[in-house]
């Protein structure tokens, strides 16, 4: 059994989780708390397998709780966000969660991740992945830094400058048409990282925030055969999961 654990503040939500993963026969909810300071305590009494964590609630927020739960013991943690929380992101990376799930996800995605999260692999849900890649892209780059200094670099048309450097407006990072994009392209990281051109194809998909199934079907192979290019290319890239593959494509310009 997959012993999982809900946090949230809102009782019905935790309800209405419980009746979706506890219609699985491998879920076994085996706590609920209503605050971080709540979590902390039940997630050292009941060790579970997988949190399912709010962020914003009374008491202590859920990135201060998983910080405190990762001091002491090891779950994963699957932060279930709404797009208004998606300033937390990189705080929630740094503590360690292992997952994002916007609460507006279908049931069958919110089990899909327990199960994802319990096997020892990371996750982002696809809006979420949207949301880290437009912050992603709000981060300025040195011609970016260079062009708020001297008003002439700017490209023609381009959005005027604020303090700091960063435009105006940032333009979403819209996904690939298809699944089956080009394959990551900063060749200087991607060589010094050492990745094959499968390996690049995979770094690309996974950027995108394709599961293993779909990059699988994207380039007509079995998923073993991805999980087993995803590890490879964690391990080059030196990330502890799929969530900063991610984060190190997208800030390098490799995706």
């Amino acid at each position: 059994m997959i012993r999982v654990l809900l946090v949230d503040d809102q009782a019905l939500v935790r309800s209405g989780f419980r009746i979706i993963l506890e219609s699985e026969p491998d879920l076994e909810v085996v706590g609920e708390a209503a605050t971080g300071a709540e979590a902390v305590a039940l997630a050292r009494d009941l060790r579970p397998d997988v949190i399912c964590m709010d962020v914003e609630m009374p008491v202590m927020d859920g990135i201060e709780a998983t910080r405190q739960i990762l001091a002491d013991t090891s779950p994963a943690i699957l932060i279930l966000t709404t797009f208004g929380h998606d300033r937390y992101l990189f705080d929630a990376l740094a503590a360690g969660v292992s997952g994002f799930l916007l609460k507006t996800s279908r049931a069958e995605q919110l089990i899909d991740a327990v199960h994802a999260l319990a096997r020892g692999e990371a996750l982002l849900g696809p809006d979420v992945t949207k949301a880290v890649l437009e912050r992603i892209a709000g981060a300025p780059t040195q011609s970016a830094r260079s062009a708020a200094a001297d008003p002439a670099l700017r490209e023609p048309g381009a959005p005027p400058m604020v303090p700091g450097g960063a435009p105006t407006a940032v333009p979403a990072v819209s996904p690939a048409a298809s699944p089956a994009a080009s394959p990551a392209g900063d060749s200087t990281a991607l060589e010094a990282a050492g990745l094959t051109e499968r390996e690049r194809e995979v770094l690309t998909l996974i950027a995108q925030g394709h599961s293993n199934a779909e990059i699988a079907a994207a380039l007509f192979l079995g998923e073993s055969t991805i999980k087993t290019h995803v590890s490879n290319v964690l391990q080059k890239l030196g990330v502890r999961d799929r969530i900063q593959a991610v984060v190190w494509a997208h800030t390098r310009g490799a995706a």
